[in-house]
């Protein structure tokens, strides 16, 4: 790369020149950025991740924009017009707009009337008052239809002009104002759009949310939009750039049919193509806005504290077609399903969660949060209460709320066949939310980011964005956790630096004919798995029984003879070395410093030691929800409740207080203290205690604060100008009926005899 272009980056990225080309080298050499970022800091400079993945992306903007010069270049040199000022100016040109601009004149065209006058020859007479030629007794010798022939072309030549083009381009950005009117007919039903009915907002300065919200609200018909700027002041711009090209704007005859066409120029040409433009790249604006909203949820979420290898019952709540139930074992493994009515019969559904208790003594019961979650839970924490009140020598489990986002995405697909193919869809689900449980990470890297509904507007946006977006999170957090070799899936696998999908299921089917991978040698056993992959894998793969116990660290292999020394110099084994804080810490890495390992590395290689493997994700805590509150019926303004956040926005929070409906925390109720950024201050999966304000039961809204003595009463916080994001359709599986079972001597047998 140029290094004007690696200047560039570095002022846009906040690193050094030489950061920016390393970063370079590194990818060009084929290195993932997981692996950049952890094992190659003293050739970057110990940049993190992020930075990493910003040079990535200016790398591939200034490299798409090196080919489109080349294309822009070869295409005017066909044409025989490309002049060495022209390339210059192209060569020169490190911004796409402005780059196409420059190629406005050249571009092939349909039939335009600009050149329908040039065919009938009104060439000359176009360029006569352009250059300044027209007098009197020409200007009254040419009809008013030659001389709209002439204005036809000289409009053309003015809106090719790139300087006129890109002051009409940052009028409409920096001034226009976007207006949004309700369509015709108007609708005659409430919309979630009705505050934009009569709406107007500098488009610079509105909010990225508030920009989709109007946008999906065009796009469903309801809205009608544009974008408006003060034409004279846009006049008065484009003639005073005129004026510098056009000589006839200093002669009295020339002037008005050079006015005339620019006004035409910038009707008919320039203000359609650059409020298009401007939409444009306001709506990429946004859209990078919301993905990173949607990114930083789904890095949460993913990196949601596991409940590590327990045995787990899943039940995934239902009520015309039952409760599906699904038992796994610590290592997720399935054992067996069974179907319950906790409703129509809950003495035979008592009896046989009590049995599976007993049989397999899991360590938590996952219910998923959909349709009649709630009472699904109440109905097995009473089951418990009871087994435990009979028969005491009984471990009882933990009863835990599983979010259901996703999870009959994942039983229809391809995956949830091949891992289930002579299992129901429902019992699939019921898995996924056991699993979940177990280790989110593993789970929902089998299901579309998507699909998993931590996102603002992210069925709005650039899909392709959003995707390799959502890709480099998944992989972002796969790579930071690590991955147990000997128990992963392909999905899992695939997101492991330098494995990818066909590297995974080459590792997978190796397993299943070799068995258990015994060190990280054994992975070059692997089809198809070169040198180069077995230096971005190695890393981030753990295995957990082998020999060496270093395979179970974040210790890269190359690192392997250097760890011998420290433990050499200390006079122990490696073996004895390896999870000995005491011992670790002993050892000065400033003695080990070299031209290829520097202090970032050792320093990591020293924590590893102390800890190895150890999983960056905290500690597993169940939310605690009120008993009572279970619907949205039982929702009384004033409550104090404890929440789970289960997405941020850019508008506040929503957060799940044990009911069917999220509530939402407005920004301007996150905190006592002003709060411009909601994820400044809560982020998905925290736990947050808050008060309701408001309750809307027809559209099922409830408003919550986070602040110390919040206002009680008023309407619902909005949702910041856009709609609700939707409950994936996991969670939207009816409406909500309440059941319970009948508790104490109301059952007509006791379900726990014979235990």
């Amino acid at each position: 790369m140029k290094q004007e272009i690696i200047d560039r980056i570095q002022a846009e990225v906040g690193a050094s020149s030489r950061q920016v080309a390393a970063v370079e080298k590194l990818l060009a050499d084929g290195s993932t950025v997981p692996f950049i970022a952890r094992y190659r800091k003293e050739m970057h400079g110990n940049l993190d991740e992020v930075a990493i993945g910003k040079i990535q992306e200016r790398l591939a903007y200034y490299g798409e924009l090196e080919s489109r010069k080349e294309t822009i270049l070869k295409s005017i040199a066909d044409q025989d017009k490309l002049t060495p000022e022209l390339e210059a100016k192209i060569r020169d040109c490190y911004q796409k707009s402005a780059l196409e601009d420059l190629y406005q004149p050249y571009k092939p065209k349909r039939r335009t009337r600009a050149q329908i006058a040039k065919e009938k020859g009104f060439g000359p007479l176009a360029d006569s008052i352009w250059d300044g030629h027209l007098d009197d007794a020409a200007l009254k010798a040419a009809s008013e239809e030659d001389l709209q022939y002439a204005r036809d072309i000289i409009a053309e030549r003015v809106a090719d002009m790139a300087n006129v083009r890109g002051f009409v381009r940052r009028l409409f950005a920096d001034k226009g104002v976007l207006k949004s009117e309700v369509a015709s007919p108007k609708p005659t039903e409430p919309t979630k759009f009705e505050q934009y009915y009569d709406y107007s907002e500098p488009v610079a300065s509105m909010p990225s949310h508030r920009y989709l919200a109007i946008r999906r609200g065009q796009k469903e018909g309801v809205l009608w939009t544009h974008l408006e700027v003060d034409r004279d002041k846009a006049l008065e711009g484009m003639m005073e750039l005129v004026e510098a090209e056009a000589p006839g704007c200093g002669s009295p005859f020339a002037r008005e049919q050079i006015s005339t066409a620019a006004a035409d120029a910038y009707k008919r040409l320039l203000a359609p193509s650059c409020e298009i433009d401007v939409s444009v790249d306001k709506k990429m604006e946004a859209d990078r806005a919301a993905v990173e909203v949607f990114a930083e949820n789904l890095r949460h979420l993913l990196l949601a504290a596991p409940l590590g290898e327990k045995a787990v019952l899943a039940i995934d709540p239902g009520i015309r077609t039952g409760c599906k139930v699904a038992m796994m074992d610590s290592t997720g493994k399935y054992l067996g399903k069974a179907v319950i009515f906790p409703q129509q019969k809950p003495e035979d559904s008592a009896k046989a969660i009590a049995m599976i208790v007993n049989k397999y003594r899991p360590e938590a019961i996952a219910v998923g949060n959909g349709t009649a979650g709630r009472e699904t839970e109440a109905f097995v924490r009473d089951t418990l209460k009871r087994l435990h009140s009979q028969h005491p020598e009984i471990p009882i489990p933990i009863v835990v709320s599983v979010s259901e986002a996703g999870a009959s995405v994942y039983s229809a697909s391809e995956i949830a066949r091949k891992e289930f193919p002579d299992l129901d869809l429902t019992v699939r689900g019921a898995i996924s939310i056991g699993r979940r449980l177990q280790d989110p990470l593993a789970e929902l890297v089998k299901i579309d980011p998507k699909a998993i509904g931590v996102g603002q507007y992210q069925h709005d946006v650039h899909q392709p964005l959003l995707g390799a977006k959502l890709d480099e999170v998944v992989v972002s957090c796969v790579n930071g956790v690590g991955v147990e070799l000997n128990t992963a899936s392909a999905p899992l696998l695939e997101r492991v630096s330098g494995v990818g999908a066909s590297l995974a299921k080459s590792i997978v089917e190796w397993r299943n004919e070799h068995g258990k991978f015994r060190s990280r040698e054994d992975l070059k056993k692997v089809k198809g798995l070169g040198d180069k992959a077995f230096e971005q894998c190695a890393g981030f793969l753990r295995i957990r029984d082998s020999a060496n116990p270093l395979d179970a660290s974040a210790v890269h292999p190359e690192r392997y003879e250097l760890v011998g020394r420290m433990a050499a110099d200390l006079g122990v084994t490696v073996k004895d070395l390896v999870g000995d804080p005491l011992c670790a810490k002993r050892i000065d890495v400033r003695r080990y410093i070299s031209n290829e390992v520097g202090e970032p590395t050792l320093k990591d290689i020293v924590a590893e030691l102390v800890k190895p493997g150890r999983d960056p994700r905290a500690e597993f805590e169940p939310p605690k929800f009120r008993d009572d509150v279970t619907k949205i019926e039982d929702v009384q303004e004033g409550m104090k409740l404890e929440g789970v956040v289960t997405n941020v926005t850019a508008f506040g929070a929503f957060v799940d207080i044990g009911v069917h409906q999220d509530g939402l925390v407005h920004l301007s109720e996150l905190s006592d203290a002003f709060v411009s950024d909601p994820k400044t201050v809560v982020k998905t999966g925290d736990r947050l205690k808050v008060t309701v304000i408001g309750v809307d039961r027809a559209r099922g809204r409830i408003a919550l604060s986070a602040k110390t003595n919040p206002v009680v009463g008023g309407a619902p916080a909005g949702a910041g100008g856009g709609a609700r994001p939707p409950r994936p359709p996991a969670q939207r599986r009816g409406p909500q009926t309440t059941f319970a079972p009948k508790s104490g001597s109301g059952f007509n047998c006791n379900p726990f005899a014979g235990l």
